[in-house]
């Protein structure tokens, strides 16, 4: 099971994490994605696939607390943010003017391996 960081536009900014497979999340992450809009996954599977794949992991809630890391991020609700995600939509992708020297010496380092 990988575990999805759901970020979306409620309130509450609690910002839950839920569970998926391996099959379902190659369909949500394809190509070693590890960041998405929902809107887009709509598109790329169709309304009717998506929806599947959507009752299915809503259906697997866990607790941060006991989640053995987050494997992706799924935007919900929110299809603006996909103009701020670098093109490959991985993390180690990021623009090196957003984040921190810390940062980009550890991506660097990620870049340089093969997925």
């Amino acid at each position: 099971m990988k575990n999805i960081l759901i970020v979306d536009g409620a309130l509450n900014a609690t910002f839950s994490v839920f569970q998926a497979t391996d099959e379902e999340f190659a369909m949500l992450f394809p190509n070693g994605q590890e960041i998405e809009v929902a809107e887009d996954v709509i598109e790329r599977t169709g309304e009717a696939v998506a929806d599947e794949i959507f009752t299915r992991v809503w259906e697997r809630p866990i607790l941060k607390s006991e989640a053995q890391g987050i494997h992706a991020t799924l935007n919900y609700d929110e299809p603006s943010r996909r103009d701020y995600l670098p093109s490959s939509r991985r993390e180690i992708d990021w623009d090196d003017r957003s984040i921190n020297e810390a940062q980009r010496r550890l991506f660097r380092s990620r870049r340089q391996r093969p997925l």
